[in-house]
């Protein structure tokens, strides 16, 4: 396994959460455990790592890694910006919310009408816009979770957020995704496929900090 020391991983983790009212957000099943475990191994094996991770239960260890807390896409997307740059590597494994309401209600909103109506309007697409002005030399490395046409779906994500390789979870595969401790991935390339078998998510990290290092070394 070629070693990642010297190299600077900026990686996103966790969820986000998109505030309707001081009470209330939408956000998603997302725990932060395949993240948190890509840190901890990508740490490791000698890099340093810029986690910019949204609310979860987890703590990062390594003292090579170095945690930047936000709550919504849009706090995510500014913080990532300057690390962005100093970065050799970037892993987006956040699971951020697409949408966020469009205007936030600074007191609790309350039940009053039988029905409530929420305007939605898009957030930023962090890697996409990361992705418009990444160099040469930097690696970027995307996440996709599906469920239906997986692999045509994290094919077009790879060349739209211009993303070096993609890693593909599916829902559709028992053991995988949101909050289980196990994962079962794809990694895609523009010109091939691998495919390996669930394992516990500490596994799957290091079978994917693994590919990254061979990759940073070609």
């Amino acid at each position: 396994m070629h070693s990642l020391k010297g190299k600077t991983v900026l990686l996103t983790a966790g969820p986000t959460q998109e505030a309707i009212d001081p009470v209330r957000f939408i956000s998603n099943h997302s725990s932060g455990k395949m993240g948190y475990a890509l840190a901890e191994c990508l740490a490791e094996d000698g890099a340093t790592v810029l986690l910019v991770t949204g609310p979860t239960a987890l703590q990062a260890q390594h003292a090579n890694i170095t945690t930047f807390p936000v709550v919504s896409a849009e706090q995510m997307y500014e913080q990532c910006l300057p690390l962005a740059v100093r970065s050799d590597i970037w892993i987006f494994a956040a699971a951020v919310a697409d949408y966020r309401p469009k205007v936030v209600s600074d007191k609790k909103i309350k039940k009053k009408e039988a029905t409530l109506t929420i305007e939605l309007v898009k957030n930023v697409d962090i890697a996409a816009a990361l992705g418009k002005f990444k160099k040469p030399e930097q690696l970027s490395v995307g996440f996709a979770l599906e469920t239906d046409q997986e692999t045509e779906n994290a094919q077009a994500k790879l060349l739209k957020k211009n993303f070096d390789l993609i890693i593909l979870n599916s829902l559709n595969d028992s053991g995988a995704g949101f909050r289980h401790d196990t994962n079962k991935i794809s990694i895609i390339e523009k010109d091939k496929i691998i495919t390996f078998d669930l394992k516990p998510k500490q596994e799957v990290a290091r079978d994917i900090v693994r590919y990254i290092g061979e990759k940073v070394h070609v």
